[in-house]
């Protein structure tokens, strides 16, 4: 089986291009630094080590991430790898490995990325209230009856 998830941040804007044709394809081209899980000691210091990992998105997921994603951007995909060779101008074999991404979500909100236009807020969620115990809303008395799960 051939599955990747990811979490990490966009080194840079999207490189977003169409295909040539009677109906243009998007495909969007990105970075993604994930963090290792352990950090380097270099010198007494815990330095944070990341990944550099190339992704690419086709169609839908393209246009996804032409419109929504910003440098800087957290954001957790799922695809799979793809492996792949060319020869280059001077004749040489180059060897490719990418993220063919499926589907992309945010991992925090637009304010938390200190990024402005990265992202998007999720505004269809209420906040929790104080009010709620525990976490959970309050249920008023005798609506028992109304509730399919009793």
């Amino acid at each position: 089986m051939n599955r990747v998830t990811l979490i990490g941040r966009l080194t840079r804007d999207p490189d977003v291009r169409y295909s040539q044709g009677e109906t243009p394809l998007a495909i969007a081209r990105y970075t993604l630094a994930v963090d290792r899980r352990f950090r380097r000691n270099s010198g007494g210091d815990n330095e944070q080590t990341a990944d550099f990992i190339s992704c690419v998105a086709f169609g839908r997921q393209g246009e996804f991430a032409e419109k929504y994603l910003r440098q800087g951007t957290k954001i957790a995909v799922n695809g799979r790898i793809q492996t792949g060779s060319y020869t280059n101008k001077e004749g040489q074999r180059v060897y490719t490995t990418e993220v063919v991404i499926e589907d992309h979500e945010f991992v925090e909100s637009k304010g938390a990325s200190g990024n402005t236009g990265a992202g998007f807020e999720r505004q269809d969620v209420p906040p929790v209230s104080a009010s709620a115990g525990e976490g959970f809303m309050n249920i008023p008395d005798g609506i028992d009856e109304e509730l399919p799960f009793v």
